[in-house]
């Protein structure tokens, strides 16, 4: 394997992670942040546009994985190596996401199910 195709690896898996969340959000019907939303990242997209995202995301990241090179399941290097793109863009978005959403912290996502159960029993 040659540097570049590792590196197409890393991106393929950290793309194929970015796919889920906007993917499982569009599909079900909820809005979700995307690099579309006014602001930038903070606010919220239309399911319709999440969809649409977590597919290109898909696509490039079948592009990046098996296109590129020879990606073979059974090799542990390249597994590897596209799992730690995945890890990373994963553990970088929980921190950011988790901001939005009060997951960083116990103390955070407690007080959110705290407010959110307030909401709903007010209503």
């Amino acid at each position: 394997m040659t540097w570049h195709h590792a590196i197409s690896y890393f991106f393929g898996g950290a793309f194929l992670t970015n796919a889920v969340p906007h993917l499982v959000n569009g599909l079900s019907g909820r809005p979700f942040q995307s690099p579309f939303a006014k602001p930038h990242g903070v606010g919220l997209s239309s399911s319709t546009v999440n969809v649409a995202w977590g597919f290109f995301n898909l696509a490039v990241a079948y592009v990046l994985i098996c296109r590129v090179g020879a990606f073979d399941l059974q090799s542990t290097t390249d597994v590897a190596i596209a799992g730690l793109g995945a890890l990373v863009i994963g553990l970088i978005t929980a921190r950011m996401f988790g901001r939005l959403h009060g997951g960083n912290t116990l103390e955070e996502s407690s007080d959110k199910i705290s407010s959110d159960k307030a909401s709903s029993e007010a209503s």
